[in-house]
Order: C-alpha cells, then sequence, then structure tokens
C-alpha cells in the first residue's frame, strides 16, 4: 500500500474496463484524458484501465506542498489502491515517464510491465529552458504567449505547418484556456527529477517509444532511457511531443502489440 503524501489531494481518478491492470501517468500541462485519449478506449477492451488526474489537472486540487516525483509516484500508487489494484502495466507519457519509472522502483511488486512514451531521466538543457520560460510566461499570466511556446515546441514541425493560418489564433486560444492549474509546480517535477539510478534495477518487460520530431523532449533523451533499462525494447513514432494528436493510430498499435507480445 502507498501512504499519499501530506498536503497533496486525493487524485481523482475514472476507471475504465476489466481484466487485467493498466495505470496511467500523464505529462506536465496535461491531464490523462487528453495525454491518452488514443490509448483508454482500446486498452479498456481487455484491461482495468486506472486514469490519475495529477494535483493541479482535470478534477483534482492544487497540493499544497510542492510536487516530487517521489511524491507523484506515491499518489500514483496510492490511486491503483483506492480502486482496488494490486498489480498493474505503468503507462508514462512525458513527466510521466519519470514518475512511472519511481513508481517502479519504489513499488518493484506492484509493476508487471511499463510503457514510456515521449520520456526522459533527467532534464537536459533544452528541457530545462523550456520549464524555466513556461513558469515565467505563467507567473506572468502571459496564456497568449505560453500557448505559442506550447505550440511551437509541442506539435512536429510538419503538424504544426498544416494548420491554416487562419485558424492559428482559434488553436493558441484553446490551448491557453485549457493549462491546467497546477503546470507550474509540474514543469518543476520535470526540471527537478533524475531516475537515472532506478533505471538499472527495472527488471520488467519496457517499452520506449521516441517521437521523433519531438522539439521539447529529444528523442536523444528516450534513447538513453532505452538504454539505461535492462532488456527494454525501443521503438520510434513519426510524431512531435503529442502523439495523441499527431499518430493515435500508430502509438495505440505499438502499445497494444507490446502488451498483447508479454501477455501484460
Amino acid at each position: 500500500m502507498a501512504n499519499l503524501p501530506e498536503g497533496y489531494p486525493p487524485l481523482h481518478t475514472t476507471v475504465h474496463g476489466s481484466g487485467p491492470g493498466v495505470l496511467l501517468a500523464h505529462g506536465a500541462s496535461g491531464n490523462v484524458r487528453d495525454n491518452f485519449a488514443p490509448l483508454i478506449p482500446a486498452l479498456a477492451e481487455r484491461h482495468t484501465v486506472v486514469a490519475p488526474d495529477f494535483p493541479g489537472s482535470g478534477a483534482t486540487p492544487r497540493a499544497t506542498a510542492p510536487l516530487t516525483v517521489d511524491g507523484l509516484a506515491d499518489a500514483l500508487v496510492a490511486a491503483a489502491d483506492e480502486v482496488g489494484l494490486e498489480t498493474f502495466t505503468l503507462l508514462g507519457y512525458s513527466m510521466g515517464t519519470l514518475v512511472a519509472v519511481r513508481a517502479a522502483a519504489r513499488y518493484p511488486e506492484r509493476v508487471r510491465g511499463l510503457v514510456l512514451t515521449a520520456g526522459l531521466a533527467k532534464a537536459d538543457n533544452r528541457v530545462l529552458a523550456s520549464m524555466d520560460l513556461w513558469r515565467s510566461l505563467l507567473a506572468a499570466g502571459d496564456l497568449q504567449s505560453f500557448a505559442r511556446v506550447v505550440a511551437l515546441t509541442g506539435f512536429g514541425e510538419t503538424f504544426f505547418n498544416s494548420v491554416p493560418e487562419q485558424d492559428l489564433q482559434a488553436l493558441y486560444d484553446g490551448i491557453a484556456a485549457g493549462v491546467p492549474a497546477g503546470t507550474p509546480e509540474q514543469a518543476a517535477v520535470v526540471a527537478e527529477s533524475d531516475t537515472t539510478g532506478d533505471l538499472p534495477g527495472l527488471a520488467v518487460p519496457t517499452l520506449v517509444v521516441a517521437t521523433v520530431h519531438d522539439l521539447l523532449v529529444s528523442p536523444a533523451l528516450s534513447r538513453e532511457l532505452a538504454a539505461g533499462i535492462p532488456g527494454a525494447e525501443y521503438a520510434e513514432l513519426g510524431s512531435g511531443h503529442v502523439p495523441a494528436a499527431e499518430r493515435p493510430e500508430e502509438w495505440r498499435k505499438l502499445v497494444l502489440d507490446f502488451i498483447g507480445r508479454h501477455g501484460l
């Protein structure tokens, strides 16, 4: 059993389907529904999918204590406990890959497999600069500039340039309107966490999915993840940082094929 960290609210969690457990860990400035939209219905056909929102995202209130990767890992597993999920495959996306790896290291008896998409074990200089910019713009209340930074780095070049010019403002407005309240704290987790030391001890089937047109989290960081985890499988998606928007069908197939092959 995991204890909810002091100052963390219980994570608002939805449960879909039935069968072997799948636990989802979403990214910074996102929520579990949007980040995993292409995967949840398909996974729920044969699995119990537990989908929590981290503090400050979705319907989960902001924490009153600083967010840390350890705290998020404990809160994530506590959410699984609340719905009676004993063991599970962990799917982490972006910031969620840091949380998933730390949860697997802290609760090895609970985790049956890992899928890590658009992830990292430690922020490089480009990620650090992006998180600094996120927090600066949000502190200033400049949501329109924040939306443009998110679009520039979150979407691949081809995908972003396919948006008609007359639709750009609507895109920015949509991003600005949907910024979770907890984004600054979540950005701090990305900037401050280092799970490199956890990687060699992971002993479950693992798939690392690199988003090769990613301008926010370099695919090189996914390759480092795969190299650091014994026996990890590695795959690539021709996507920017948001495969749910750019390559949903291909992402879904990679994940389902991996889970099926390993009986997870």
